[in-house]
């Protein structure tokens, strides 16, 4: 009998023990969405992104800024690095490029999925005007509209990059 209680009485340690930790994982669940399972679909949207880009994303800052005309996609190695510099401008250019032309596909490949925003601005390509310049680290693509829908649309398509990528306005 000594057995079976001293068994019981762990088992029921063990419950009471595990209530406040299980409670404790889901408050963190709840408190902090970036976590756990986010953390792994970023980690792919980053090598995906990687992929399509050309450079690392965890050693590059991306803004995606609206603006009352449009908005701009600035990416900016954050290290010294001439080569990743060269190919962030090159990617820039043909995003810029493409988007014109209303192919986002670099964006689907990089999110693996449609892109909030992507249809309104390819039906409204001759609207929108996009624009690449470089920058001392990068380069940025500045996107501009008069057209009020088309605004709406890269106004969505620019919330959904920088919540996707973590990334500010700054």
């Amino acid at each position: 009998m000594k057995r079976t209680s001293v068994i019981a009485v762990t088992l029921v340690a063990a419950a009471v023990g595990a209530t406040p930790l299980a409670a404790q994982q889901h408050d963190h669940a709840r408190m902090h969405p970036m976590a756990a399972d986010s953390d792994s679909a970023f980690a792919a949207m980053q090598a995906r992104g990687q992929h399509v880009m050309g450079v690392d994303q965890a050693t590059s800052r991306h803004v995606f800024q609206p603006l009352a005309d449009g908005g701009r996609i600035e990416l900016q190695r954050m290290v010294d690095d001439t080569a990743g510099v060269t190919q962030i401008r090159r990617h820039l250019s043909e995003i810029s490029v493409a988007f014109a032309r209303g192919d986002f596909s670099a964006a689907v490949a990089t999110h693996a999925q449609e892109v909030p925003g992507t249809r309104v601005m390819a039906a409204k390509r001759g609207a929108i005007r996009y624009a690449m310049t470089p920058l001392p680290r990068g380069g940025q693509v500045r996107i501009t509209t008069r057209d009020p829908e088309a605004l709406a649309a890269v106004h969505e398509f620019l919330a959904f990059q920088r919540r996707e990528h973590r990334a500010g306005v700054h």
